[in-house]
């Protein structure tokens, strides 16, 4: 058996990124792991998959509510001009959402939607009226279902890089 801190760090040195962040942040949240810790153990950290272990630990976040989330973010994470935070808090008067992971420089959320919270009519409908103030308040929603975060990276990656480049080109319009 090893400490929770060395499961961590051998995860992170030869699991998939997006696993090895999944399991970091569900340490973390769990509380099995103290995040200071890791990146402090991750700095010292030698050999074959250092690299990625010191990129964990750079992104690790206990407030991922759970692996989905995390993969989801581990995704985002290799995008040029995006930052994401788990768990953001969006509020204005009357409104109040916390999403699983946005940018607020570029106004994006990225949410990991699954069958258990949203698969009946209510959840369905509570999802609609929070994507729906979202968007009044100026926030782009792009969510994503277990299957093509898990089975599809590449394509999810690709989605949120041509929102990103159509913004931009946006903005360069406006400009002109």
């Amino acid at each position: 058996l090893t400490s929770p801190l060395r499961t961590v760090i051998d995860c992170a040195r030869i699991l998939p990124f997006d696993e090895a962040l999944a399991v970091a942040d569900s340490a973390v949240r769990s509380g099995s792991v103290e995040v200071d810790t890791f990146q402090r153990a991750a700095a010292c950290t030698r050999g074959p998959g250092c690299g990625q272990v010191r990129l964990v630990a750079q992104h690790v976040d206990g407030r991922a509510d759970n692996p989905f989330e995390s993969c989801l973010r581990a995704i985002g994470i290799g995008i040029p001009g995006l930052r994401l935070q788990p768990q953001l808090r969006i509020e204005s008067v009357g409104f109040l959402a916390v999403v699983d992971s946005a940018d607020p420089l570029v106004g994006l959320v990225l949410e990991a939607d699954s069958y258990e919270h949203h698969g009946d009519p209510s959840g369905f409908v509570r999802d609609r009226r929070r994507y729906a103030g979202l968007t009044a308040l100026g926030w782009h929603v792009l969510p994503f279902v277990w299957t093509d975060v898990m089975h599809r990276p590449e394509w999810v990656r690709a989605t949120v890089e041509t929102w990103l480049a159509a913004q931009a080109r946006r903005r360069e319009a406006l400009r002109a």
